[in-house]
């Protein structure tokens, strides 16, 4: 369902899909990668960080991540239990979904940043490649 969801995002750079689950595996609340409300969509009209590598340049990046974006959509993050995304989030996605009950974090490819991994230890981290999917 992640990687349906991430057909949605807007950003030229990497589309992402992020669905939270409570302990019963109930959609509570999905979200892609995608510019602020009313800016033009970056696959239309290139924002500052389009032309940066992953992992740089992610100031310019106008993108809201697709953890951030499931989270707005949740009512009740302390309900949110297991957490998948076609990507691991970045150090800023973590710290969000640490403050959450999430219990379980399902990524398809790790990032290039190793940090998150180390900060959500001792919480369940579980790797499956999309072509395992």
């Amino acid at each position: 369902m992640a990687w349906l969801v991430a057909t949605r995002a807007t950003c030229p750079r990497r589309a992402v899909g992020c669905v939270l689950v409570d302990e019963h595996n109930h959609v509570m609340a999905t979200g892609y990668n995608g510019v602020p409300r009313g800016f033009p969509h970056c696959i239309d009209t290139p924002c500052p960080g389009a032309s940066h590598l992953t992992g740089q340049g992610l100031d310019a990046c106008l993108a809201t991540h697709a953890e951030q974006n499931a989270l707005l959509q949740c009512s009740n993050v302390e309900a949110i239990h297991t957490v998948y995304c076609t990507t691991s989030p970045c150090i800023h996605c973590i710290k969000l979904l640490l403050n959450t009950g999430a219990q379980a974090l399902y990524v398809s490819s790790t990032y290039s940043d190793p940090r998150p991994l180390a900060m959500w230890k001792p919480r369940l981290w579980i790797e499956i490649p999309k072509e395992n999917l």
